[in-house]
């Protein structure tokens, strides 16, 4: 048993601790869509635009949003998301369950890359002056966030099969 005087040593790698929570919620979020149909992927059982397969878009959105545009100052044409976030919910018909994911796992991929090259305190700007842990976390929080959208519609889509 560690005495309650010792920290757990995870503290003393707080910014990979992040990272791992950020990487568990990125698969939560991909996998969610794993084993649908197309049509319940896109299956919308609340009032607003918010399906699974929307949510994997929205946070592919928000990882472009966060870990390239804060970071680079690009446009979001420039860095290829949606121009809003109600926008990055919005289905087209040539969106699969496959092109979501890869587009998802490919935007996750430029993220780590990017976010490898920085320093927790270094401090960026395109999108108003933050340290780089502030990005972290507002990404780890939205992941979290949608993490349980996810969840609770995935339960709903397979008990629709059941009944």
């Amino acid at each position: 048993m560690v005495p309650p005087d010792v920290p757990p040593p995870w503290v003393d790698d707080l910014g990979g601790r992040v990272d791992e929570l950020l990487d568990e919620y990125r698969s939560v979020l991909h996998d969610s869509l794993d084993g649908l149909t197309e049509e319940e992927a896109r299956m919308r059982l609340v009032p607003s635009k918010t399906t699974l397969l929307g949510l994997v878009k929205h946070v592919t959105f928000v990882e472009g949003v966060w870990f390239d545009q804060a970071v680079t100052g690009r446009t979001h044409a420039e860095v290829g998301i949606a121009s809003s976030p109600d926008r990055s919910f919005t289905l087209r018909a040539s969106d699969t369950v496959a092109s979501v994911q890869a587009a998802h796992r490919e935007r996750c991929e430029r993220s780590r890359r990017t976010m490898a090259g920085l320093d927790e305190g270094d401090v960026v700007d395109g999108r108003g002056s933050r340290p780089v842990w502030a990005l972290r976390l507002q990404v780890l929080r939205e992941l979290a966030h949608h993490a349980g959208h996810a969840d609770i519609l995935r339960e709903q889509v397979l008990a629709r099969r059941e009944a």
